[in-house]
């Protein structure tokens, strides 16, 4: 069975716009530098043409990849969860990490939309998948290289 993505609608939306240039603005303008490269004659030692056909390369690759994600895309429900509290994909945790006394704020989202210097947290990782069903006030434990972390659950919110 095919991997399912967990995504917004905001990240389905964006990855079908990136699909979208890719497939008539990106391709045309790779079509035409390997054009050029090709009119510098010898194809055996032109480097501009190896370089067109890597670019082409890369650009269908990613065109491949953007296509798996949206055949297989889960769409976030936003509202499923919004009244009972638990902590769920969309949400922003609020957490005092009880062996250093601090406060982080994370928001749990699908791993497509993934991005730790964010605060945005995959439900995949290891943090995610310790918040996701828990409520304000429970105090979590999560598993790292380190050892286990503790944390404290301050306050759940639904993203806006």
């Amino acid at each position: 069975m095919a991997k399912e993505y967990k995504i917004s609608s905001a990240r389905l939306k964006q990855l079908e716009d990136e699909l979208h240039y890719l497939k008539t603005t990106r391709e045309k303008e790779v079509a035409e530098h390997l054009k050029e490269a090709r009119s510098f004659g010898d194809l055996s030692e032109n480097s501009e043409y190896d370089e067109a056909k890597n670019e082409q390369a890369k650009l269908y690759g990613r065109i491949a990849e953007v296509e798996n994600i949206l055949a297989h895309a889960v769409i976030i429900d936003d509202a499923s969860e919004e009244n009972s509290g638990r902590i769920g994909l969309g949400c922003v945790v609020t957490v005092l990490d009880l062996d250093v006394d601090e406060t982080e704020t994370y928001t749990i989202v699908g791993s497509q939309e993934a991005n730790p210097m964010e605060g945005c947290i995959s439900d995949d990782s290891p943090f995610g998948r310790a918040m996701v069903g828990k409520t304000e006030g429970d105090t979590v434990e999560v598993e790292a290289p380190v050892g286990m972390l503790k944390f404290k659950i301050i306050s759940v919110e639904k993203k806006a």
